[in-house]
């Protein structure tokens, strides 16, 4: 099976056994979206209000800016993946609970057992914290983290500002753009030490 369809078949059985509360206010799930076969997946934090009434992830002006940023290092929207921790959106654009994160943990790391990543990118802390619970946005951004998680296929994590943050704070905005263009160059080294490792084997 081919993995667009294994995830057409994930999202189906998920927003069906999802046990998420935020379910029962949300117009409807919000799936993730791209290539199926990228090598880089984004991980926002949790649908807003567009994205809950079009079912598209990062499509308001937090996604208007994600996508500025893609063309920078000439990407498009259909050349990576993105999804967000919780597929439901939060009453209010509130943050999401952390017993609403645990309800779609296992949904999301299915659709990465699926897509086989080589970089996953935070977008935010809420989705850092998701995976590296004590480290501060502040101090991570712009770095590459290294852990190996079971049924996770990479060990490389980029963590960046959440683009919502950084579109009203010129500062992080600066930040963030500097940050985003680090991306090709981190890919670059990663596929160099996976061929090297392959080839020491």
């Amino acid at each position: 099976m081919i993995a667009e369809e294994e995830l057409e078949n994930l999202n189906k059985k998920w927003e069906k056994d999802c046990q998420c509360e935020l379910k029962n206010e949300a117009k409807q799930a919000v799936f993730g979206h791209g290539s199926p076969i990228s090598d880089i997946v984004f991980i926002g934090e949790a649908p807003g209000k567009k994205e809950d009434e079009q079912g598209v992830p990062f499509i308001g002006s937090a996604g208007k800016f994600l996508d500025e940023m893609l063309s920078e290092i000439n990407l498009k929207r259909e050349d990576i993946y993105i999804t967000n921790i919780v597929k439901y959106r939060p009453p209010n654009n509130r943050d999401p609970l952390p017993e609403e994160k645990a309800s779609c943990r296992e949904w999301l790391l299915e659709e990465l057992k699926i897509i086989k990543p080589k970089l996953i990118v935070f977008l935010g802390r809420h989705a850092m914290n998701n995976f590296f619970p004590l480290e501060q946005i502040s101090n991570a951004h712009g770095k590459l983290l290294i852990k190996k998680f079971n049924g996770i296929s990479t060990k490389y994590f980029y963590a960046l500002y959440h683009p919502a943050a950084a579109l009203y704070n010129g500062g992080m905005r600066t930040t963030l753009m500097e940050d985003f263009k680090k991306i090709p160059k981190i890919l670059k080294e990663i596929t160099n030490k996976e061929t090297s490792e392959s080839l020491a084997k």
